[in-house]
């Protein structure tokens, strides 16, 4: 899987001002690497940990298939909530009778709270995508790991108004065997995905669609944005593959947890 150099310059400049966090830039690691047996101890949950309700540990890794079983497709939107796009992406899914899982960073989350409530109201379900989407987290210490996934966990969980987001997804997918396991313990499972769309890069509304169609057989977990820019592609590209997925008898799940 890619990472997306792109989306590290637009949160260095937006997360980074905000937070002091400096970004750096590192050479892109192998997703089966990171998708393999995991053999260090379970971390366990820092102070800075979601306060409320217990967590129930969920499996350590990284879901693709979808709860809908064969027939089922995961819509996963990350990068959000973002002002502008996020509110279009729901009308959509509400059009369609689509449910989505929204991959959110923590200082959008924070910046936007009545959005992730809306996320929620509207049936969707949230995952944690960290706090400054950083996508060289798989060459960073386990305390910058954990204060990253755990910090963004609560600021999902109070934006939202209480609900925890149920997955974890590392940005650029980058994954370490000890953020799974942290990510598992907190009950969010590892998500990872089948189809980028590349609607990051605003390839035009045929080239996302095309990827869709062509890259859907490699599985059921679809990848693509709500924020970072201009989301119009997406947008449109979801009003054109959303009900050409009910025609052929889709169903519109959520990834295994």
């Amino acid at each position: 899987m890619t990472r997306h150099g792109a989306k590290r310059g637009w949160y260095g400049k937006v997360v980074g001002a905000a937070l002091g966090v400096t970004v750096l830039a590192a050479g892109a690691s192998v997703w089966t690497a990171q998708a393999g047996a995991v053999g260090s101890p379970s971390p366990q949950a820092a102070a800075s940990a979601t306060p409320g309700s217990e967590v129930t540990p969920v499996e350590v890794t990284i879901a693709h298939s979808s709860d809908k079983g064969e027939s089922g497709v995961n819509i996963t939107i990350d990068d959000g909530p973002d002002p502008v796009w996020t509110p279009q992406v729901l009308d959509v899914l509400r059009e369609y009778g689509a449910k989505a899982t929204f991959c959110m960073v923590g200082t959008q989350a924070k910046a936007h709270p009545d959005l992730v409530k809306k996320v929620v109201a509207a049936g969707h379900r949230l995952c944690d995508h960290t706090v400054s989407h950083d996508t060289t987290m798989d060459t960073k210490s386990q305390a910058y790991q954990s204060q990253q996934m755990l910090d963004a966990e609560r600021m999902i969980t109070e934006a939202s108004g209480g609900v925890r987001p149920m997955y974890y997804r590392a940005p650029g997918g980058a994954f370490t065997p000890y953020s799974r396991k942290l990510a598992a313990s907190r009950g969010m499972r590892p998500l990872g995905w089948n189809v980028d769309t590349k609607d990051f890069e605003r390839p035009g509304t045929d080239a996302i669609v095309a990827t869709v169609e062509r890259e859907l057989p490699n599985g059921p977990t679809l990848l693509f944005h709500d924020a970072g820019g201009d989301r119009s592609q997406t947008v449109d590209a979801l009003r054109r593959i959303l009900p050409r997925l009910k025609e052929q008898g889709r169903s519109f799940g959520f990834p295994v947890r």
